[in-house]
């Protein structure tokens, strides 16, 4: 069963892994389509800001089992970095993921 939720800066979209051999594993993708952000440019920070929020807050959780997808939208630019913590953080709260 898929589940999401928005934020002003991105969607969080949670999945479970279809190759059942390897349920220790929690795998994360990220989106900026250029309809949403803009230019190669604005993308590619995009990408950077959710990835380094990823590589943050992915050791605090005990996840397995499980795909993510972080959709950039057009705030994830603008916004403050501790706001983009608290959004992803809330957001994991609710789609049920346990952070430590």
């Amino acid at each position: 069963m898929r589940e999401r939720w928005v934020t002003p800066a991105f969607i969080l979209q949670k999945a479970p892994r279809p190759d059942l051999d390897k349920q220790e594993l929690c795998g994360f993708g990220l989106t900026a389509s250029k309809k949403m952000i803009g230019n190669a440019v604005a993308r590619n920070r995009a990408r950077r800001r959710l990835r380094a929020l990823v590589r943050e807050i992915l050791p605090m959780l005990p996840v397995s089992g499980l795909n993510f997808v972080l959709i950039a939208r057009k705030d994830v630019l603008t916004r403050d970095y501790a706001a983009l913590r608290k959004d992803f953080l809330w957001a994991m709260k609710r789609l049920d993921v346990k952070t430590v």
